[in-house]
């Protein structure tokens, strides 16, 4: 797997990352917000580990941005702060484990080995001759490769989780913007155009359903 590492700390900087490459993965480090947002638009990662409390600010909020701009790369979260409330906020802020400082490192990696099966189980998406894997970011549609960006990859896994079926407006705007209200800028409706433009001649899988939102077509 390739991790991104974002720790600010510098012994377990150091320690984790020899331990995630004696594990053989590739390690990309972070020990700040913006170095760590610089490094996850440069290139694709597996898994993300992420510390809460950072230098230039909250990790949560790394968390947030990379949910609200449809990525779905795992996220495990390490801090120190382990109130419920702390493991709660970090969970609904996109986090898809949450690790209390300290910790083993066994558990640490078997909770990296947890969430890279559960992706992988849960990463490809086949309905009807569309084909979508959420880990290489692919679509396939009749064995033709359409390439997209990661909110039209959410936007279009959003529909397929729930092909043949209508998905409202307001369930797209949460679960692909995180967006709890219609902010009236026609964001969904330029990126569904967009959508199809490079569906092609496909772009008729996805249907409008007048005045209550989109479905996907098998």
């Amino acid at each position: 797997m390739h991790v991104l590492l974002v720790e600010d700390d510098p012994r377990l900087h150091d320690l984790l990352g020899r331990v995630l490459s004696d594990e053989s993965h590739q390690v990309s480090r972070a020990k700040t917000l913006a170095e760590a947002r610089a490094l996850a638009r440069q290139q694709r990662h597996d898994i993300l580990v992420l510390d809460r409390m950072l230098p230039d600010g909250d990790g949560l909020a790394l968390c947030e941005e990379l949910r609200s701009a449809g990525d779905l790369i795992p996220i495990l979260m390490l801090t120190a702060r382990g109130e419920v409330v702390d493991r709660v906020e970090g969970l609904r802020g996109g986090a898809d484990d949450y690790l209390v400082k300290p910790f083993e490192i066994e558990e640490l990696l078997a909770r990296l080995d947890a969430l890279a099966r559960r992706a992988r189980l849960t990463a490809v998406q086949t309905v009807g001759e569309l084909t979508l894997d959420r880990i290489t970011r692919e679509v396939h549609v009749r064995g033709e490769k359409i390439d997209l960006t990661a909110r039209e990859l959410s936007l279009l896994a959003c529909l397929a989780a729930s092909a043949d079926r209508t998905v409202s407006r307001a369930d797209l705007l949460l679960k692909v913007w995180g967006l709890a209200f219609d902010p009236g800028s026609g964001v969904l409706e330029v990126h569904v155009s967009r959508l199809r433009d490079k569906l092609g001649q496909h772009a008729g899988l996805v249907e409008t359903v007048r005045g209550a939102g989109y479905r996907l077509k098998t």
